[in-house]
């Protein structure tokens, strides 16, 4: 069995999460040798403190979870991030103008947010929220993200009306080229939905329960942790 923990972005996004919160999910990444943890801005350094001098990854978000911020602020909410040593930024597309087929503001938006992100050394994931839109609009817009210079795609917020399915995932990793990453998130919560996932093209997992998944792994594979 493929071990999931490289794949890994252990998530905590909740309107409620605490530092406790934030200290217990990247001491578990830690632990089990996840890729990385993905929390809120306002946690960045709080988490890049916690672990400095490991290979885990903070990951944070950018006009989460609508979308609807102007350009300036999600760039300046991914700039700041990044310069806190953020190395990935997860922004969601303005899907209202997508819909209403603006497409070029749309695009727009996502390439400042892009070269913003390259420009400080870091990666950016696209936010498609599938649940809102049918095949072809997903093939569209993952055309436009890597038009933009997206690095990733993703499937959902986790907030909005349906999570990742492994027929999305699919379709995303045969809509963008190679060297264009997936990310699965909303609603993966076991092994096997993850494993599927991956199976189905995602180099990517983004899960609140992403220590419970590698302790299922863990388990099965025989493999050991730091705790």
């Amino acid at each position: 069995m493929l071990d999931p923990r490289a794949h890994l972005e252990h998530t905590l996004l909740g309107a409620n999460a605490t530092i406790g919160e934030v200290e217990r999910t990247c001491t578990e990444a830690l632990s089990l040798s996840l890729f990385a943890v993905c929390v809120a801005p306002c946690w960045v350094a709080d988490a890049v403190r916690i672990l400095s001098g490991s290979d885990v990854k903070v990951v944070t978000v950018a006009g989460f979870p609508f979308g609807t911020a102007t350009t300036a602020t999600k760039v300046a909410e991914a700039s700041e991030s990044l310069s806190l040593r953020a190395s990935e930024v997860d922004m969601v597309l303005n899907l209202g103008l997508f819909l209403s087929g603006r497409e070029g503001r749309a695009a727009e938006d996502m390439e400042a947010v892009a070269e913003a992100c390259h420009r400080a050394g870091g990666r950016l994931k696209v936010i498609l929220e599938t649940g809102y839109l049918t095949d072809e609009q997903k093939r569209r817009a993952c055309a436009l993200a890597v038009e933009a210079g997206a690095d990733f795609v993703k499937t959902s917020t986790g907030f909005g009306p349906g999570g990742a399915t492994v027929e999305d995932v699919a379709l995303l990793r045969q809509s963008v080229p190679a060297t264009v990453g997936v990310k699965a998130a909303g609603g993966i919560r076991d092994l096997k939905t993850a494993l599927a996932m991956i199976a189905a093209g995602a180099s990517r997992i983004g899960t609140s329960a992403g220590a419970a998944i590698a302790r299922e792994a863990v388990g099965i594979l025989g493999g050991e942790t730091s705790e």
